[in-house]
């Protein structure tokens, strides 16, 4: 009975659903998280009866036929890129991006990741790096004498000067934008890598166009709707509970059958 194999891929595919959105919930509290949905689509059709063939010897066309559905599959996990809220942190390294872009890290190996979490902290050499010590790029150094730093909405970091009266400006955060954010690879850590299905990165500054500008001291918030979630995983689990019941709507048909004399 093909009943029993397509509720079974209905099954599998509420389960990855459920997966997805305990992620969504597991990430409430994640700085710059952006929520993921996921996207199916139906399996291969058996035709029966194949659409628009002929039905007699003077060419009368079949307007329907018959064709039956083998089950569901997982299309995507689709990232939408909503803006998240923004939280005041009060901490002058703390950045939140309003709108469009990405932070540039230069990971260990040397290749550019991207981020939105905008955590940063001074490393001993005085540059601006990520929570795992990653640096900012282009790089930011602080001086060692600098008693105040402002960083401006279009990414000027100046940094007043003990002595001084006039801020040295002492570098400029750029951020990158991507055609397809939706395309760019997670790989955790709040990082992602640019891939053909994203794009190649288009760099500016922050409040050029195309780009969002940038807040000091605030950051972004997960873009998690927690009551939509629920609303969700409810729909997710009575789904696997229906596809369940049609495995044993089978089973006992086939009993049935098996109970014939």
């Amino acid at each position: 009975m093909r009943s029993l194999s397509i509720a079974a891929t209905g099954m599998l595919a509420q389960q990855l659903n459920v997966e997805v959105i305990s992620n969504n919930i597991a990430n409430v509290n994640t700085s710059a998280y952006k929520r993921r949905r996921a996207e199916f689509q139906d399996l291969l059709y058996q035709s029966q009866r194949r659409v628009g063939s002929t039905s007699a010897a003077n060419g009368s066309v079949v307007p329907a036929g018959v064709q039956i559905g083998l089950g569901v599959k997982t299309a995507a996990v689709y990232r939408i890129t909503e803006q998240g809220n923004l939280v005041t942190t009060d901490n002058p390294f703390d950045l939140a991006i309003q709108g469009e872009g990405y932070f540039q890290v230069e990971l260990p190996s040397g290749d550019t990741a991207y981020t939105r979490a905008g955590s940063f902290q001074i490393s001993g050499d005085g540059e601006l790096v990520t929570v795992d010590g990653y640096r900012l790029q282009p790089a930011i150094t602080i001086p060692p004498d600098a008693v105040d730093v402002t960083i401006n909405g279009s990414g000027d970091v100046l940094a007043k000067i003990a002595g001084q009266v006039t801020p040295q400006n002492v570098g400029t955060i750029q951020l990158a934008a991507f055609a397809n954010d939706a395309g760019l690879e997670a790989t955790g850590d709040n990082l992602f890598v640019e891939t053909p299905a994203s794009g190649t990165a288009t760099t500016g500054n922050p409040g050029n166009a195309g780009f969002g500008t940038l807040s000091q001291g605030f950051l972004e918030t997960s873009n998690v709707n927690v009551v939509q979630e629920i609303t969700n995983l409810i729909t997710a689990q009575r789904a696997y509970e229906m596809n369940s019941k049609v495995i044993q709507a089978s089973d006992e048909m086939m009993a049935q059958l098996n109970q014939l004399r």
